[in-house]
């Protein structure tokens, strides 16, 4: 197989630019033009071509591109050009970037000007800056040269840096990524234009409303200051805090705030009003992502951008400004959006999701063997938690302390102590006083020691590696320690970094922090685990998408689910398949148990 490495130069200016739209309406809109491309295949000379779309077509289709790895640096834009403009569908596709957040890890720039730097491959040139605003047409022959040169450079420089992470990115991560691009590469996915516009009425009709119910203008209840005159008007004082990043008093009007959230149940309908209007037309999302989805409808089909290793922990993130990942699900309206993505005519969707996935990985990593036994056999585990905490038969739980259950079982199993978890509690409309926080907290930590002492594993493995040293931890000391690098081995081959690994003496004894783009951030032995956990997650997840991507289409992942396009004859024997995919388990996770809904 061909490695063929791609560079796309093309036309912006200071309000057309990737900078100032996402990449699906950059190169969809009609403004979009291509003054070249560089070609590299294999160790070859680029090749650098330019001039118009026709011309531009019939020399990339000198390339086999049906047998090739299409490479280049940001292939998310360049393969979407390649493929949406030139019908370009290569064996797979490959990412330099992609490479570098999974092997060098998201907390340092995977430009391609620090790339080169870092692996000092070359110089990444400036002679971009002097396109703005050209079209190919306005570049004389030699500007014209001169850029093609700053391409050709481009190009090698890709190359070079993908050889150099060759050895560093395991295979079964390029088969991910090549995943993950094609789902925004080779868009699958309609969108419900008629409902999405209904929803947008509706939306905005109930905005107005709200508005009318309370008796003022938008204008009047953006403003903080007017808004706290407003609240005065009707004899309330406005809360205020003081601001955690100035230091100085400000108005407490965001949603969380403990004192604002008093007065949406205040004694006089009126301020409730007010109150509603204002956190109805402060929150713009839904509004704003659904005129987005509207939008790409009216372009084409809907390009799903899943950016491939988006956290510290390597799950997949939204991109591209729809970030999937976070679609509203509760209530009515809130799922509209979910709605409005259909399958295309003949086709159906088929969703499989691994429940309480990182949940189980705790339990199976810490050998908690009669939580693991729980999950595996369906069982309520948050009514078996509720029922401990509160002394009653499980028949006997109500939904409220059932709710109390579920949240220990998902917070309390990384280390929360009582002022967090009453917080937790708190947040969601639940209130418990110190006394009994610290007591269901107590409650899960002796029902669960062996979870307590995979905290303390983790603790005593921040210690070692600190000092430098090396101590691994978890069931049957599946995480080993990189000393180089300061962080954990995962089972993937990748590693879970944790640099400039610091421990200082405080109030509370040894403290520790690592650096990210953020500034320090603590850590912790409960922290640790969380991180590992989701890691794990992800890497069980990844190795179920690629069972389900052998013979059906995956066009999206959200969190711990994959969905996959199927024709409408097949579904019955598609969702055998996908059950038995998701029934599949790495390797090193014997012993885990499985379970799923579709």
């Amino acid at each position: 197989m061909d490695l063929i490495t791609v560079d796309f130069e093309t036309y912006y200016d200071k309000e057309f630019s990737l900078s100032k739209l996402t990449t699906e309406e950059y190169v969809r809109d009609p403004r979009f033009e291509v003054i070249g491309v560089g070609v590299k295949v294999n160790n070859n000379d680029t090749e650098w071509a330019s001039g118009t779309k026709d011309q531009i077509a019939d020399f990339l289709q000198t390339f086999n591109w049906s047998e090739a790895m299409f490479l280049a640096h940001n292939t998310m834009f360049d393969g979407a050009i390649a493929h949406w403009l030139f019908a370009i569908t290569p064996r797979v596709y490959t990412d330099t970037l992609c490479i570098a957040r999974a092997v060098d890890g998201v907390e340092i720039s995977g430009s391609l000007r620090a790339l080169a730097e870092r692996y000092d491959v070359g110089v990444k040139g400036t002679e971009a800056l002097e396109a703005l605003g050209k079209h190919r047409s306005d570049f004389t022959p030699e500007e014209l040269s001169k850029y093609g040169d700053y391409c050709i450079n481009d190009v090698n420089l890709t190359y070079d840096i993908f050889k150099a992470f060759l050895s560093k990115i395991p295979t079964e991560e390029l088969k991910l990524i090549n995943l993950s691009l094609r789902m925004f590469i080779e868009p699958t996915l309609d969108l419900d234009l008629g409902l999405l516009e209904q929803h947008l009425v509706e939306t905005r009709d109930y905005k107005d409303k709200l508005l009318a119910s309370a008796g003022v203008s938008k204008k009047d209840l953006m403003s903080n200051a007017k808004f706290a005159t407003l609240l005065e008007g009707l004899g309330v004082e406005a809360p205020t805090k003081i601001s955690p990043t100035t230091g100085k008093q400000t108005f407490a009007f965001a949603k969380t705030d403990e004192d604002f959230k008093v007065l949406s149940n205040h004694d006089d309908p009126q301020v409730q009003a007010l109150v509603a209007a204002r956190l109805g037309n402060k929150s713009t999302l839904e509004e704003t992502r659904t005129q987005r989805f509207i939008n790409i409808s009216k372009r084409g089909l809907l390009p799903v951008p899943v950016k491939y290793y988006a956290a510290h922990t390597g799950r997949w993130g939204g991109d591209d400004k729809i970030n999937l990942q976070n679609l509203p699900s509760r209530g009515a309206a809130g799922k509209t959006l979910k709605r409005s993505i259909i399958a295309p005519e003949g086709h159906s969707l088929i969703e499989a999701d691994s429940a309480q996935i990182e949940a189980r990985v705790l339990a199976w990593l810490a050998g908690q063997h009669n939580l693991v036994d729980a999950f595996a056999n369906n069982e309520d585990v948050y009514i078996k938690m509720a029922s401990r905490i509160y002394g009653v038969v499980e028949e006997a739980v109500t939904p409220e302390q059932r709710f109390v259950g579920k949240t220990t079982i998902l917070g309390a199993g990384y280390g929360m102590g009582a002022v967090r978890f009453r917080e937790q509690l708190k947040s969601f409309g639940t209130e418990i006083n110190e006394p009994e926080a610290a007591r269901v907290i107590k409650v899960y930590r002796e029902a669960n020691r062996d979870i307590y002492n995979l905290w303390k594993a983790a603790q005593n493995t921040l210690v070692y590696l600190s000092r430098g040293d090396a101590l691994p931890f978890g069931r049957g000391n599946l995480l080993t320690v990189n000393l180089d690098k300061t962080a954990l081995e995962l089972p993937s081959g990748l590693l879970l970094r944790y640099s400039d690994l610091e421990g200082v003496e405080g109030e509370m004894g040894v403290e520790y922090t690592y650096q990210t783009r953020k500034g320090r951030t603590r850590i912790y032995g409960g922290k640790i685990i969380e991180n590992v956990c989701q890691a794990l997650a992800r890497i069980i997840i990844g190795y179920q998408l690629l069972q389900v991507s052998k013979r059906y289409k995956v066009v999206l992942t959200v969190h711990d689910s994959i969905v996959c396009c199927v024709r409408d004859e097949e579904v019955a024997t598609a969702r055998d398949y996908v059950e038995t995919c998701m029934r599949m388990i790495p390797q090193w996770a014997e012993g885990w148990k499985i379970l799923w809904r579709m």
